[in-house]
């Protein structure tokens, strides 16, 4: 193959630089292209210079030999690439075999390191076919275990083969001080803790371990408290796997609550799972008064911590005393939204004295003070609205004077918009129905429909469908966007966002009040013998002899300059009902005008817009007239 490169440069259909790196290509068949993948090499055509390459996504693909040089990498034939494309029933065979050798494979073929993330996109789904996660599981444990693998903490960083193996209690000991910060050192000594059963010198590795962690914890007890206690729970339990004692001088966690002048803030800060713990330690350094800092703390704290004091004060027998507290915030609408969300997920039989209308009324006003809080606004509002038996529950046994309170309280809050207001309140009316009148009003319902024709009911139709569709969304995108700069005081992007959603929101409500009266029609059903929407009324000015010309069509309709008008203005109420010969009065320009009806003509659109993409057309009576005119 070296000779036909080097004919080929010889007849200048190469260059001499390219001979070397073509014979790496042409021998090993394999290449990747950093746009196309892995390929190979199938022919090479010496008339016309050039490769034939199958690349995933572009089979039987020409290029140039000397392009080739410039945009081709050879890859070996143990590439994974390459082993894919010509044996991968050997790997799918290793996957089931020998996990480690197959991931060596990958690793080697990325110059020894790849993330989880690459490794999976490689195996999945031509080699591995099984569960994934469950395949990588199994394959991780091995790695730890294997000494020729460096497995990182972090998903996101890669693996790493070695050559020369070391022993785990090496690799974890190396890890442990090459870790920066003390939340990593945590981490690799929670990996000591897991693998102990397997780590020769336990003792030796354990007592290394503390002693860096005692100095970590020293340092860190004021400036990140919580970080502080973590080390703390894991030194304590590395220790419980030897038989040292416990430094002089050490910070117990006993002390450590002792010292702590803000344990709502440590409580908060600490990972979940550590958190009862945490508690449990709390209560054993102060065993008189543990409860009430716990209630105190109550109304501060996040949604899991909220379930965490509860569950500690009920097992302890301090119930009363957390309904007490619970009555006095619902009561005084003081109550948080995190603490609310807790009680309304919870709604135990325990609280069945607690749980009534004011605990809704007490969210109303949360989600109020949070309006600027999002993320817990959200969440309380999210979770009234997917729970469809809560409101039904909250106000079963409740006097209907208070479920009136607290519907009004619903139709005025400021935190739900129009149509999640509808959903609440027909959830009230499933369980009250007297309710029904305050919701619908109290007075014998009046039409308040119009009529429009359907070529302007469509044009709101489509702006409608365009403010929801595009406009509203767009806007979310921008208003994310700008929160994610930080300072919303100083945001002014973020703020212009939320004034233009406020823009949009309210057009949004003119338009669905709008489209819900409107009443489309064609005005075919318009004989023309008495003036009414939809027909062209000649009318001669009985004071300057002038003939006008009115054409009387929908709501949406008016064209002043072109003498179309709503039948809806002054000037049309004047005429609608009124026939041929007929003399009527009505205001023009500021002038009272009296005017002669000469005739009256049905009008014929040009075009009639398919009336079935909105309601159903009706027919127009000119004796019976709907309701007021809608909002511009």
């Amino acid at each position: 193959m070296r000779e036909e490169f080097e004919k080929l440069a010889v007849a200048g259909k190469i260059e001499g630089r390219h001979i070397e790196p073509l014979v790496q290509l042409a021998t090993t068949g394999f290449c990747i292209h950093r746009s196309w993948g892995f390929g190979c090499i199938r022919t090479m055509d010496p008339v016309f210079a050039r490769f034939t390459i199958d690349f995933v996504n572009k089979p039987g693909h020409t290029m140039d030999l000397g392009f080739a040089t410039e945009t081709l990498k050879p890859i070996p034939k143990e590439h994974i690439f390459a082993r894919k494309a010509t044996d991968p029933e050997a790997l799918r065979q290793l996957a089931v075999a020998n996990r480690l050798e197959l991931i060596k494979i990958v690793l080697l073929s990325f110059e020894g390191r790849a993330t989880v993330e690459q490794i999976q996109q490689i195996l999945v789904p031509d080699i591995i076919h099984e569960d994934w996660r469950k395949w990588w599981e199994s394959a991780r444990r091995e790695l730890k275990q294997s000494g020729h693998f460096l497995v990182p903490l972090k998903k996101s960083d890669p693996i790493v083969y070695q050559e020369e193996k070391r022993s785990l209690e090496d690799r974890l000991l190396g890890e442990f001080h090459a870790a920066k910060g003390l939340k990593s050192k945590i981490a690799v000594a929670g990996e000591i803790l897991r693998n102990s059963n397997d780590i020769n010198e336990l003792d030796n590795i354990v007592a290394e371990v503390i002693r860096v962690l005692n100095g970590d914890i020293a340092s860190h007890q004021r400036t990140q408290p919580a970080l502080a206690l973590e080390a703390i729970f894991m030194r304590d339990d590395l220790r419980d796997l030897t038989e040292e004692s416990p430094a002089e001088g050490e910070l117990t966690a006993h002390q450590f609550w002792v010292q702590e002048t803000d344990p709502g803030l440590v409580l908060e800060q600490i990972p979940a799972a550590k958190q009862r713990r945490a508690l449990e330690g709390f209560k054993a350094a102060y065993p008189d008064t543990w409860d009430q800092s716990l209630l105190n703390l109550l109304n501060t704290v996040s949604f899991k911590l909220c379930r965490e004091f509860t569950s500690l004060l009920i097992q302890n027998g301090k119930i009363e005393a957390l309904k007490e507290t619970l009555a006095t915030l619902i009561g005084h609408h003081t109550a948080s939204s995190e603490l609310l969300l807790w009680l309304g997920k919870d709604r135990s039989d325990a609280f069945a004295d607690i749980l009534g209308p004011e605990v809704l009324r007490a969210m109303l006003s949360a989600m109020e003070r949070d309006q600027f809080n999002e993320k817990r606004s959200s969440r309380l509002r999210e979770f009234i609205l997917n729970d469809a038996e809560l409101i039904g529950e909250l106000t079963a046994a409740a006097d209907i004077e208070v479920v009136k309170d607290l519907t009004r309280a619903l139709q005025y809050s400021p935190v739900f918009d129009d149509m999640d207001k509808r959903a609440l309140l027909a959830r009230i009316v499933k369980s009250h129905a007297p309710i029904q009148s305050l919701i619908t009003g109290e007075q014998p319902r009046q039409d308040t429909s119009f009529w429009v024709s359907w070529e302007s009911l469509n044009r709101r139709r489509e702006e409608y469908d365009e403010l929801v569709r595009k406009k509203i969304p767009a806007n979310s995108k921008e208003i994310a966007i700008a929160r994610s700069y930080g300072d919303l005081s100083e945001n002014h992007e973020y703020k212009a966002a939320k004034e233009m959603q406020k823009i949009l929101m309210r057009r949004k409500e003119e338009l669905e009040e709008q489209l819900v009266r409107a009443r489309g029609t064609d005005f075919s059903q318009v004989v023309g013998d008495v003036v009414g929407p939809g027909t062209v009324v000649h009318t001669t000015d009985l004071t300057t002899g002038h003939t006008e010309i009115f054409t009387i069509l929908g709501a949406w309709d008016s064209q002043p300059e072109a003498g179309v008008i709503s039948y809806l203005t002054p000037v049309a109420q004047a005429l609608l009902g009124r026939k041929p010969g007929e003399e009527v009065e009505f205001e023009w320009e500021n002038t009272m005008r009296r005017h002669r009806i000469e005739s009256v003509q049905p009008y014929r659109p040009q075009s009639v817009t398919d009336p079935t993409l909105v309601s159903n057309a009706t027919e127009i009576n000119p004796s019976v007239q709907p309701g007021s005119a809608p909002a511009a």
